[in-house]
């Protein structure tokens, strides 16, 4: 909370720590799991295949990097066994990226924790704080230019 003689921190850094705050507990409660070795788009890549099989070009225009980036995050992904690439049955020469059995596991305990995270801010902040806060939250996302993908945004509501 601001004094009289320090200013209110910026809104748009409070949002960029608070993230921060939140991946890294989030990283180490799934340490704790046995998922301590977990990249910075891991979880996007996840979320994105959960729903289906993805091709690699169809990851990267999700997630708004090039092919080549986007392969060598799916093979360390493999490599570190949460997907797998498996032949695409529409098209010979493409392959579709799915998620592992470990990386299914990963997700379902990402999951937990969201939940778990979620229901300790409600406790300690009341449930009408944090539905404010998710509403602003995502006013803030629909602000953004051009908006949160659509078929991003469902990942994550």
């Amino acid at each position: 909370m601001a004094t009289s003689t320090q200013p209110a921190a910026d809104l748009g850094i409070l949002v960029l720590t608070a993230y921060q705050g939140f991946v890294r507990q989030l990283h180490a409660a799934m340490a704790e799991q046995g998922f301590d070795d977990l990249g910075r788009s891991d979880g996007v890549v996840m979320r994105v295949v959960h729903a289906r099989g993805r091709k690699v070009s169809e990851l990267s225009g999700l997630l708004e990097i090039s092919p080549q980036g986007t392969a060598q995050i799916i093979e360390d992904m493999e490599r570190r066994g949460y997907v797998v690439r498996r032949p695409d049955p529409s098209d010979a020469r493409a392959r579709v990226v799915e998620l592992s059995d470990r990386g299914r596991a990963a997700i379902a305990a990402a999951r937990a924790f969201h939940k778990s995270f979620e229901t300790r801010m409600r406790r300690k902040h009341g449930a009408a704080t944090i539905d404010a806060m998710r509403a602003v939250l995502a006013d803030m996302a629909d602000q953004a230019p051009g908006g949160l993908d659509r078929e991003l945004r469902a990942l994550y509501l």
